[in-house]
């Protein structure tokens, strides 16, 4: 067994959970992201998905996880952001991550070029990395299969401009892509309650990411004022 798969089977039937905070919310910090990794980690969790070379650093100095790796960077002209250029991917694979994750989107990406031009390259320049590809549809996700991604996320599905009107966690994305791909489907976005985490479980999906639910206290602050506030 490769080191691919052993990675891969690591992770089966198991929880994700993403440790995030961005640069205007309160726990932005490398050494907080790190604290959130470790509990985590205490809590069950078998991988972390963090964003930045300085917050992974500090979380493999607390946890011996499996990291999915993202870097996102705002370029102008391109809504693209989640890992969009090949700089980012450098560092995240020099910085040794097991997991890079990328904007698998039929977005034009800040190089003016689709996922379907550039990949190809990516590929054979990482011939042992492990790729995620983040889509928001199912023919992003059939695209992202044939250029050769590792696993498959569903992870922009309700963030991308036409994909706003669906409901979250997107059930019925999930289910087509472990019906229709032999490789791994990451279950990630809008998965709020233990239930729904369950429900997605069931659909046979190979792991599930987890992050504002359980590390972004600001946002589920919010939701609970919501909550008291709406009449």
């Amino acid at each position: 067994m490769n080191n691919k798969q052993k990675i891969v089977n690591q992770i089966k039937g198991q929880l994700i959970v993403s440790c995030q905070a961005l640069p205007e919310e309160p726990l932005h910090s490398p050494f907080i992201m790190s604290k959130m990794a470790y509990a985590a980690m205490c809590g069950g969790a078998k991988g972390i998905r963090a964003n930045s070379v300085e917050d992974i650093r500090e979380i493999k100095k607390t946890v011996e996880l499996p990291i999915i790796g993202i870097i996102k960077a705002v370029y102008e002209g391109s809504d693209v952001f989640i890992t969009p250029t090949n700089k980012e991917i450098e560092l995240l694979y020099q910085e040794g991550v097991e997991i890079i994750a990328l904007d698998a989107t039929k977005r034009i990406r800040p190089d003016g070029k689709t996922i379907s031009e550039v990949f190809p390259e990516i590929r054979a320049t990482y011939k042992d990395q492990i790729f995620m590809a983040d889509c928001s549809t199912y023919e992003e996700a059939k695209e992202a299969y044939a250029l050769g991604f590792d696993c498959l996320g569903t992870t922009l599905s309700g963030y991308t401009e036409y994909t706003k009107h669906h409901h979250l966690p997107n059930l019925a994305l999930m289910e087509r892509l472990v019906k229709d791909f032999p490789i791994p489907v990451i279950a990630e976005g809008g998965i709020w309650t233990p239930e729904e985490l369950k429900r997605v479980f069931d659909l046979g999906v190979h792991t599930a990411v987890v992050g504002t639910a359980i590390t972004r206290p600001m946002e589920i602050t919010k939701r609970f004022i919501h909550a008291i506030q709406v009449n």
